[in-house]
């Protein structure tokens, strides 16, 4: 018989299986064998858009983290997301990119190699932001210097 928390587990598994297909895979494209999601709509949007798919795939991330899912593996779901997000800022090759790439779906498949796992542990939210103060810090500042490098070279075109 199940535990409370293995039920708790799967439930939350299954809610973020949802969210990753709602992400990445809900739509198909017409006249394609291709489907994307609201993180490749939204990714249409420039400037905000790529930062607000971020954030939609660091609740993935985030959730992971309360399951107990290791470090070592959410620093990879962190680098699918990371890549994802600083390529997605690239216009038009970005969002091409950012369709095919599907960061929640190859992140919800580490999820899922690790929730069976009987020895994981959940977090509370201070561990989680702990573990993510770095990363995070680092990616905003990845952000920033690929804006100011595009703006130099649009600059330099322009002038």
């Amino acid at each position: 018989m199940a535990s409370d928390t293995q039920i708790a587990s799967q439930a939350r598994l299954q809610q973020l299986d949802r969210l990753a297909q709602f992400l990445d895979n809900a739509f198909r494209i017409p006249g394609t064998r291709f489907r994307m999601g609201l993180d490749g709509l939204i990714g249409l949007i420039p400037g905000i858009g790529d930062i607000a798919g971020a954030a939609l795939s660091g609740y993935l991330i985030w959730q992971a983290a309360r399951l107990g899912v290791p470090a070592t593996t959410l620093l990879r779901m962190f680098g699918n997301t990371a890549v994802e997000t600083v390529v997605g800022a690239i216009p038009v090759v970005g969002d091409i990119f950012d369709i095919g790439w599907k960061a929640n779906l190859r992140n919800l498949t580490l999820v899922r190699n690790h929730v069976p796992d009987s020895g994981l542990q959940g977090r509370s939210p201070g561990q989680i932001v702990r573990l993510f103060s770095v990363p995070i810090i680092l990616l905003v500042l990845a952000l920033i210097v690929l804006t100011v490098v595009i703006l130099t070279l649009l600059f330099k075109l322009i002038f």
